[in-house]
């Protein structure tokens, strides 16, 4: 199929550091092309990838001095994509809602994964209005809050089953990794951990907005116990040591994590997960298989030492199982060939056939065409 993938131009792909939806798109992008498919990658021009790179801007724009707005760059790169739709079978955007207006008279199919939380009241009349854009969850829970839209599918995140190698030792620490904000919860894991008589490595970035909850309650938290350390943001060979030498991660959230890619980085070590019950985390987790799912500080103090024990390999397993690239990148694939046979179901006839339409631009499939990208004979 010929695929055009477009990601935020917040971070590169893959991210130099942290950059959840970012990394998941070249993941993606990686695999499709692995697979023998034709892709593109609409991106910020510092990515790396084995795709067609199309730089929509020179560079990750949280790198850029003064690049504040965000929404001016994506607009104009969802332009550039209009102009050349007739490259594409399928256009799949990971930008929230930036290209909805634009996208509902394109003759080519589009599919958008939402990556974000969205139980934000700001949203619903949006949603409300364009729900007939075809929408990918990465978990059931994450639909919760939405009007009634135009659900396709869910599909849960993938990681490059080498990515991240299966320790089966483990070790005697916890870890906390992602970003330092008051829905994360580090000071929850530095309790854990305290209590538990663990030490505890934390890699997280720190965002500006989230400097002073830093400054005035975590920092103060670190700094009392010699057993918590402070790292940073890591990179991926940074990851791969911190997580695979953990005895368990720790993900004491505190809000509707859509999916938590933490989790499974951790799973792909054979590290065992601590983890709230709240948001993805039932559908990510499997109860005393892979980790625990807990209620209450008491119950996540008691679970360190029931994790410990856990089979690691078990773990790595359920990783192998339900979660590698090769996994993603197939049900997306399905998920594109269904949309764009609906497409042709629904083109209305044109005179002397589909190819006359297509040179005339209005409509970019010929029949050969849909039978190699849909595996299905389609009535012109």
């Amino acid at each position: 199929m010929r695929i055009a993938q477009i990601a935020p131009l917040a971070e590169s792909c893959p991210p130099k550091l942290y950059g959840g939806t970012e990394r998941i798109v070249h993941f993606l992008t990686e695999e499709l092309v692995r697979q023998g498919h034709e892709v593109t990658l609409f991106a910020s021009g510092d990515s790396q990838t084995a795709a067609q790179l199309v730089p929509c801007v020179p560079q990750a724009l949280r790198l850029v001095d003064g690049a504040h707005n965000l929404v001016p760059h994506h607009v104009g790169m969802v332009e550039q994509v209009r102009r050349r739709l007739d490259e594409f079978d399928i256009v799949h955007f990971h930008i929230d809602l930036f290209h909805y207006p634009a996208v509902m008279g394109w003759h080519t199919p589009t599919v958008t994964t939402l990556h974000g939380r969205l139980d934000i009241p700001d949203l619903y009349g949006c949603y409300d209005m364009f729900s007939d854009v075809p929408l990918v969850s990465i978990s059931d829970h994450q639909r919760l809050p939405l009007p009634p839209v135009n659900w396709v599918d869910t599909v849960y995140h993938g990681l490059p089953q080498q990515m991240l190698p299966f320790n089966p030792a483990g070790g005697d620490y916890l870890v906390f990794l992602g970003r330092i904000s008051p829905e994360k919860r580090p000071d929850r894991a530095i309790e854990i951990a305290v209590r538990s008589g663990k030490p505890l490595k934390i890699a997280a970035k720190i965002d500006p907005v989230d400097q002073e909850y830093w400054d005035s309650e975590i920092r103060p938290l670190v700094e009392a116990h010699d057993a918590i350390e402070y790292i940073g943001e890591v990179n991926e060979t940074q990851k791969a040591e911190l997580l695979g030498n953990a005895g368990a991660l720790l993900f004491p959230i505190d809000w509707p994590e859509p999916f938590g890619l933490v989790m499974i980085e951790a799973m792909s070590c054979g590290t065992p997960v601590v983890a709230w019950r709240n948001g993805s985390v039932p559908e990510v987790m499997e109860d005393r298989v892979t980790g625990r799912i807990v209620d209450s500080m008491d119950e996540a103090v008691a679970a360190v030492d029931e994790v410990l024990a856990l089979d690691r390999a078990e773990v790595r397993a359920r990783f192998d199982a339900r979660f590698t690239a090769a996994r993603m990148a197939e049900n997306y694939v399905r998920i594109y060939r269904e949309l764009v046979t609906a497409k042709l179901r629904q083109a209305p006839p044109v005179p002397g056939g589909l190819r006359a339409g297509r040179a005339r631009g209005e409509h970019p499939y010929t029949p050969g065409r849909a039978r190699d990208v849909t595996g299905i004979e389609t009535a012109a």
